[in-house]
């Protein structure tokens, strides 16, 4: 066999090395692959955003408003806070869990479909996050039909898909656009936006990244090894990729809708 033969082989394993730890280096180890991690941000964005439009001096309901956490967007709002305040952060220990709750602050403790507040009483009502935990979400819609004034404003969002949380109080994974289409026209509701948050793609590397900490406290206590975490890298690079790239799969699964809509 020639001598050259040896050669070429050598300079096209070179070249292949030199080709994996380019892709290595930009895909693998990339600090700005932040797949499967915006959905709080992009949520929290569309939220502060959309109550901006609110206007000022309007009293907003927030609605199972657990601590709080958005009400440092209503400045300009009269803001008032509703919740069941049963939960204590620890549930019945199943699925995820806050450490701590605290829902002292409360300005109205009673069940979501029975608000005692009379009907036409909020120029708002915002309820984050909150459907999935709810028996019958459908029942508080009609109360928030109820307690808004005409022409007045309901921002809703929920998970299209979630995990197991706040349990005993998680009834439902989640909801598609087509809960809010049938349901909110349906209960004197004018759909204004309905944005799907995410997409296939970004959904598949949330629950990748979620992985190790899965595995860790429902594996009897297993830890990723180098190559099983390697893939993982690999797969959250591919799919960085093909969120860049998307044309609309959303349509079969993303993070949750953001809704805005008007009382008729």
């Amino acid at each position: 066999m020639p001598l050259d033969y040896f050669s070429f082989e050598k300079n096209k394993l070179k070249n292949i090395n030199s080709k994996f730890r380019r892709y290595f280096k930009r895909y693998l180890y990339n600090p700005n692959n932040k797949v499967g991690t915006t959905n709080q941000k992009i949520r929290e964005v569309w939220l502060e955003k959309t109550l901006r439009k609110i206007p000022k001096n309007s009293r907003i309901l927030d609605a199972g408003a657990g601590e709080q956490q958005y009400k440092q967007f209503c400045s300009h709002l009269n803001y008032v806070a509703q919740d069941f305040a049963q939960y204590d952060g620890k549930g019945n220990r199943k699925g995820l869990h806050k450490s701590s709750w605290d829902q002292s602050k409360l300005d109205i403790i009673s069940d979501i479909t029975d608000i005692p507040e009379p009907d036409a009483s909020f120029d708002a009502i915002m309820c984050v996050e909150v459907f999935e935990h709810l028996p019958e979400p459908i029942k508080a819609i009609q109360e928030f039909a109820r307690l808004l004034k005409p022409g007045g404003y309901l921002i809703l969002t929920a998970p299209f898909c979630s995990l197991t949380h706040f349990a005993p109080y998680h009834f439902c994974t989640g909801f598609n656009r087509y809960f809010y289409d049938t349901h909110l026209p349906a209960n004197g509701f004018k759909i204004v936006e309905l944005q799907e948050n995410g997409n296939f793609f970004e959904y598949l590397a949330q629950e990748i990244r979620r992985i190790p900490w899965v595995a860790e406290h429902y594996a009897k206590w297993s830890k990723c090894g180098c190559l099983e975490s390697l893939a993982m890298k690999i797969c959250l690079s591919m799919l960085g990729r093909f969120s860049k790239k998307d044309t609309g799969s959303s349509e079969l699964l993303h993070f949750g809708c953001h809704v805005l809509c008007e009382k008729k």
